[in-house]
């Protein structure tokens, strides 16, 4: 079995996207990438992920993964969203990699018509609103690929809100990236994890002071006027904090802050 470059080649190679898979099938279940020979560092791991596993017992098998390079040549920048590419087009449900890849998000797979919304989309301003609202930013938990019930779950919660500053907002927005992805009317609040829900519940401890609401796609014409639009100019710049609260007050919508991080 290789288990090595010879150092000519590590000198052309550069940076580089491999995949590991499956030596009768060819079905790839490892896509990662590296410099120099971290393509062969996972046939000697001894931990217990499912990618050593599936390895383990080729080997124990009498066969060894076929490994293949993807691409080479590149800057470490372009080997990532290489990577991220390839694990999106396999899908994350096919391998044994643990995470999707850099920046998936944000630079992986996605629809066409979504794409151009991202970066082509009406801007909308303070001004605009006369409903009151809650913007809640998903960059860190949205995926391209996910089901309406998913983004429904992932939008009403699990969040630190001003308990008082929320009983005034009727509609909550979705926001990835600047861009209103869904609109939903908000039917109440309730404290993290006490309504159903498939996602994961973490420790009680980090639910504390922390809340989910339940509602319903808010009516079409709600919708039109912010869906697939842009509120990224509501958000100052280097902004952490997921959440802001757009107060309406006859016609002069008034922006405040929350001031707890996600």
């Amino acid at each position: 079995m290789m288990t090595s470059f010879s150092q000519n080649t590590i000198e052309k190679l550069g940076y580089y996207v491999y995949v590991y898979s499956d030596p009768d099938t060819h079905k790839p279940f490892y896509v990662g990438k590296g410099k120099g020979n971290r393509v062969f560092d996972h046939l000697f791991y001894q931990d217990d992920s499912e990618k050593v596993a599936y390895i383990q017992r080729l080997i124990q098998g009498g066969k060894e993964p076929l490994i293949e390079i993807l691409v080479h040549g590149v800057d470490e920048e372009t080997a990532l969203k290489v990577e991220a590419a390839a694990i999106d087009l396999i899908g994350i449900e096919n391998l044994t990699n643990r995470q999707r890849g850099y920046h998936s998000a944000e630079y992986g797979k996605i629809e066409v018509s979504l794409l151009e919304s991202r970066y082509n989309c009406e801007q909308i301003k303070l001004e605009d609103f006369n409903e009151n609202a809650v913007l809640i930013r998903i960059n860190q938990l949205y995926r391209n690929d996910m089901t309406v019930y998913e983004l429904y779950e992932t939008t009403r919660g699990f969040w630190r809100i001003n308990p008082e500053q929320i009983k005034k907002v009727k509609y909550a927005l979705a926001v990835y990236y600047g861009m209103v992805l869904e609109v939903y009317e908000i039917a109440a609040w309730f404290p993290a994890f006490s309504t159903m829900t498939q996602r994961y519940i973490p420790d009680t401890e980090q639910c504390r002071n922390r809340y989910e609401f339940v509602g319903n796609i808010a009516p079409e014409s709600v919708r039109k006027k912010f869906r697939d639009k842009s509120v990224a100019s509501l958000f100052p710049q280097g902004a952490q904090n997921p959440i802001r609260y757009i107060i309406a007050d006859e016609g002069n919508a008034q922006e405040t802050y929350a001031e707890d991080k996600m």
